[in-house]
């Protein structure tokens, strides 16, 4: 792989963020430059406004044109909402050549035949990953071709979604004009940049949450055992301030991010946050307390929804390498504490440790999806001669 320039388009609800990458034949990536803008006609992370969201994104492109000095055409873009669901199945495929001999035709049936089980019509692979690979019983098998075998078999982990509703957004970027290769689940996104092929194999949780949705994504062996979307995010948090304080939403979405917390203690006690006026209001104080208080019981409703998924499927005790948060909310003022209780395991902020180049966005927890979109498109473009139609592009089998 030549070095090479690929762009991401992470179109959230509270913000637009873009990332310019090259990519290099080794394998590393350079973050040459990034663009943001506060995002319009984005709910729940779904575009519910095409030319709002257009314009949105359009300046958060115009801006990372202007600090990477790249001209964008081309980009990968994230996908999320709580439409996206994800299933693992195990395909089966009876091998039929005189030679009993797997052949590259006969891994792609297997595939299809994990992929299609439990597919509703109207839904689209999003991602089609493998798990586990048999061959007659054996398992672990890294690559069956050219094996001798009776059976074929494989896990396989599908993220899928409502495709109408994933044009949306595809079509808001269609409309700046871009030109678009590939979609990606955001937490997988945030994953590639955050996480290394260590933490994927010893168990690793990526919870990304932002303004509508949390995203997750779990690891374990090296591959993705399970991934999930809440409708939760720091949207919830906003609305909660709102109904508790009886203030204006502007007000509680700063007051949020200018003096957020979830840690509870003595020291809180007495203090007050004095939040400035808007033209012919009255400057107000509130409980210091009673904002903590607040956002800590979403925040903790939150994290237990994700435990409880965890501890259904019995992933929770194999996540050995720990909790990274990404996106915009995990920032919050004691987050990683709560989390930690929450969850009962180590947690800690996701930075995009793996790649290098600006330094504001590789620390910044709400550039994560971006910035792994970059080496996402560099996997895609590998794939490359695999591809047919976009659909092909955004659903090939590769190592994410």
């Amino acid at each position: 792989m030549s070095e090479q320039i690929i762009v991401g388009v992470d179109a959230g609800t509270s913000k637009i963020a873009v990332t310019v990458g090259e990519t290099h034949a080794d394998g590393s990536v350079m973050i040459l430059g990034v663009g943001q803008s506060l995002s319009q006609g984005v709910r729940k992370g779904e575009v519910a406004d095409v030319d709002a969201a257009t314009e949105a994104i359009r300046a958060a492109v115009e801006q990372a044109e202007e600090t990477s000095g790249v001209e964008v055409r081309e980009v990968y873009a994230s996908v999320t909402g709580g439409h996206i669901r994800s299933f693992t199945n195990r395909g089966t495929h009876t091998i039929l050549n005189d030679e009993d001999e797997v052949t590259a035709e006969d891994v792609e049936v297997v595939i299809q035949n994990a992929s299609a089980l439990g597919l509703p019509k109207e839904n689209s692979p999003l991602h089609r990953i493998k798990q586990l690979v048999c061959v007659d019983g054996q398992s672990g098998v890294e690559n069956p071709v050219g094996m001798h075998a009776t059976k074929l078999e494989v896990d396989m982990h599908v993220i899928h979604g409502v495709k109408t509703r994933l044009q949306n957004t595809l079509k808001a970027i269609r409309q700046v004009p871009l030109e678009v290769q590939g979609a990606a689940f955001s937490p997988l996104a945030a994953a590639l940049a955050v996480l290394t092929p260590h933490q994927k194999e010893m168990g690793a949780l990526l919870l990304d949450i932002g303004g509508g949705t949390t995203d997750y994504v779990v690891y374990g062996g090296g591959t993705v055992r399970h991934s999930g979307v809440l409708a939760v995010g720091g949207d919830h948090v906003t609305n909660d301030l709102v109904t508790a304080l009886k203030i204006p939403i502007n007000r509680a979405e700063n007051l949020k991010q200018e003096h957020g917390i979830v840690e509870l203690g003595d020291a809180l006690s007495g203090q007050e946050i004095v939040m400035k006026s808007d033209v012919g209001l009255p400057d107000r104080a509130v409980s210091k307390e009673l904002v903590a208080r607040v956002m800590q019981l979403r925040m903790e409703e939150l994290l237990q929804l994700v435990r409880d998924d965890l501890d259904r499927l019995g992933l929770r005790q194999q996540i050995g390498a720990g909790v990274y948060l990404t996106g915009g909310v995990s920032r919050t003022t004691g987050l990683r504490q709560l989390a930690q209780n929450v969850l009962e395991l180590p947690v800690y902020a996701g930075k995009a440790e793996t790649m290098s180049g600006v330094n504001t966005a590789l620390e910044s927890p709400e550039f994560a999806a971006a910035i792994g979109l970059v080496r996402f498109g560099a996997l895609s473009e590998a794939n490359k001669p695999r591809r047919r139609g976009f659909w092909d592009k955004v659903t090939s089998v590769m190592k994410i």
